[in-house]
């Protein structure tokens, strides 16, 4: 287990943006995205890391991008650092495993959600309109069923601290050009749909996840992350029981803690115990492991 970083700050490269999870450095005509072990809930970052946390959403990513390079295109150039410019060499060991050199797309206002299962802001969603995103749904569904087919709820892209909001393929259509719209929901349904059955042989179930596109070169392309356990509700497949929540491979853990507390769910997030950090910690590790064979 490396040392945990909550956020990294490099003397001579141009920090632009820090995210949730991801310091993104400009590089000139590319980008440096450093994978922090920062965790957010209910759009909140909680103040402590959860070790290897970087480690294994970078390396899941860099997995599941090479699955899907025949679908869409990614903005991968390299995570070897390497290859990276001469001004990252000093920050090598930060950088290992956890950050990637990557193309300057620019990004769709919008994020493109793909639901296989009812569970989440869907199931609320459902409970009180038989819809998700305005898409109706056989009646009689429990939590956590299984749908019919994969279904496409895009969402905005809100500002760090708000909350995104579900909107229908029309609005994205509108936010995005219909073309743009209509391409980045086939390579959604497409990439969830390969992802999906891969995990199912792995003894995952994927019940959600999310994906971001960007243009490059009049190309779209997808960016940021690729089904990690920060984007995705990854469940194991040998405990699934319709009906109710299930077990996680995801931050599902740490949101059910939080759901005990009495906390507004608004910041100063509240103080993680030691036990609740390694447990989430534990997850996020199986994850990589049952996905891609790695051990963190």
């Amino acid at each position: 287990m490396s040392q945990p970083v909550l956020q990294t700050n490099f003397p001579g490269l141009n920090l632009i943006a820090r995210g949730k999870v991801r310091d993104i450095y400009d590089l000139g005509d590319t980008l440096l995205l450093v994978t922090s072990d920062r965790i957010s809930a209910f759009d909140v970052i909680m103040n402590e890391p959860i070790p290897d946390k970087g480690f294994v959403l970078t390396q899941i990513s860099a997995f599941w991008f090479r699955q899907m390079e025949d679908i869409v295109k990614n903005h991968i150039i390299s995570t070897d650092v390497a290859d990276y410019p001469a001004a990252c060499r000093p920050y090598a060991d930060v950088l290992a495993g956890r950050s990637m050199l990557v193309k300057k797309a620019k990004p769709l206002p919008a994020e493109c959600i793909v639901r296989g299962y009812v569970s989440g802001s869907g199931w609320k969603a459902y409970k009180d309109t038989g819809s998700i995103c305005g898409i109706k749904l056989p009646a009689g569904l429990k939590e956590s069923d299984q749908l019919p087919e994969p279904i496409f709820t895009p969402s905005t892209k809100a500002e760090l601290g708000t909350h995104d909001e579900n909107i229908s393929f029309e609005k994205m259509a509108e936010i995005c050009g219909r073309e743009l719209a209509e391409q980045a929901r086939d390579y959604t349904i497409s990439i969830y749909t390969r992802a999906r059955d891969l995990a199912a042989q792995k003894g995952i179930i994927i019940a959600d996840t999310k994906f971001e596109f960007g243009v490059y070169e009049g190309e779209l392309i997808i960016i940021d992350e690729c089904m990690t356990p920060d984007s995705s509700r990854f469940w194991p497949k040998d405990l699934y029981k319709p009906g109710g929540q299930q077990p996680s491979f995801d931050k599902q853990f740490l949101r059910d803690y939080l759901e005990t507390l009495d906390w507004g769910k608004t910041a100063p997030a509240p103080p993680l115990p030691a036990e609740i950090i390694e447990k989430t910690a534990e997850k996020y590790r199986e994850a990589l492991f049952r996905i891609a064979g790695i051990r963190a």
